[in-house]
């Protein structure tokens, strides 16, 4: 997870314990309060036993926010964790009534009556048994809704995010990754191949024309077809192939058959084949770029490997691949894996996402 998107989700969790801090610090001063409007001085025995009253359901509350929820309820294990909490409250307040209605009752001296002490019976209970059940039900209720609160907020702040990374990410790709030098050398070469093979020329164009279609229709959605994406990275290699000799050796490994409908996010996959061939090829020696993209269980692969030419040894990643990290981090959140090895004389990425379904974005 990228250190911004951290910042801001500690800035969440902070915000909603400080909102409980809050309400549980007003409670457990209310007796104070009370305390000392009904009476010259404060009376502890008084604000002990409103405190008694008060710790169950605050124990409640904690083993609810920091295991339950944190363990049934975020995992989305929803049927088991209202089967807990429902467990939880009935043994509680129904213990405490076996308790009550038993001879152990607790009790506490509240003074002095002339020789004697004065002795009253606690009730650990603030309403009756069904009383403090629906209480204790309202208590959760409310921690939930302002989890949701909370996490409505973040998720709709991300899809703000992602909607406006994606706008830059398209606006990107149509004036950089697909740029006017680009087309300037495909025009050219096109050009050369109407003398020499004019069917090749027709076939070149065709690719040109799909590729651009492509970039400028089909990415718009959140997910993309993994075959439809292939199909634009072989159209882009055949394209590149024409500017370059023999020298150069560019192998496309990708998966010939796919079973259903695979997706991927658009336009992630050929930022890593771009800067395969803008570092990897050298005019003078010998150089080659291999492309493998694979589905392993639910989760896509890339692996790029290209050598590294003497002019891009030295070169700064570019805006493309911070870019995609972005992108990345706000799909998948820590559920995918990219991973640079320069290894010297060769330059290798891989990356690793879990398969989109439709238009569905993972969760963070």
């Amino acid at each position: 997870m990228q250190l911004g998107q951290r910042i801001k989700v500690r800035k969440q969790v902070i915000g909603e314990n400080a909102l409980y801090f809050c309400v549980w610090l007003i409670v457990f001063i209310v007796p104070f309060m009370n305390a000392g409007l009904m009476a010259e001085k404060l009376e502890w025995d008084s604000i002990l036993i409103s405190w008694l009253k008060i710790i169950p359901f605050y124990l409640l509350f904690v083993f609810n926010n920091f295991v339950l929820f944190r363990y049934l309820y975020r995992k989305y294990f929803y049927w088991l964790y209202y089967l807990l909490s429902t467990l939880l409250i009935v043994g509680i307040f129904s213990a405490l009534e076996i308790y009550e209605r038993s001879d152990a009752a607790f009790a506490v001296s509240l003074g002095t009556v002339g020789d004697s002490v004065e002795v009253k019976h606690i009730s650990l209970s603030v309403f009756p048994w069904w009383g403090n059940m629906i209480a204790a039900a309202l208590m959760l209720l409310a921690n939930n809704l302002i989890y949701i609160f909370y996490r409505s907020m973040q998720q709709e702040e991300d899809s703000e995010r992602l909607q406006r990374q994606n706008a830059q990410a398209e606006m990107y790709y149509l004036k950089h990754q697909i740029n006017p030098h680009f087309l300037m050398n495909t025009l050219n070469n096109i050009h050369a191949l109407i003398d020499i093979d004019s069917e090749a020329a027709k076939q070149t164009i065709i690719q040109l024309s799909d590729m651009m279609r492509y970039v400028v229709y089909e990415t718009g959605d959140n997910s993309i077809s993994l075959r439809d994406d292939i199909k634009f990275i072989k159209n882009y290699i055949e394209l590149m192939r024409i500017r370059y000799t023999e020298d150069v050796d560019i192998t496309f490994i990708y998966p010939q058959e796919l079973k259903g409908r695979v997706d991927v996010p658009p336009l992630i996959f050929i930022v890593f084949v771009e800067n395969a061939f803008k570092h990897g090829v050298s005019y003078k020696a010998s150089s080659y770029i291999k492309i493998d993209i694979k589905c392993d269980g639910d989760f896509v692969i890339g692996r790029f490997e290209n050598s590294i030419s003497e002019r891009s040894r030295d070169a700064k990643p570019g805006i493309g691949l911070e870019n995609v990290r972005k992108r990345l981090d706000l799909i998948y959140g820590e559920e995918y894996d990219l991973r640079i090895e320069d290894m010297g004389n060769n330059y290798c990425v891989t990356l690793k996402i879990p398969m989109l379904n439709g238009n569905e974005m993972h969760r963070n």
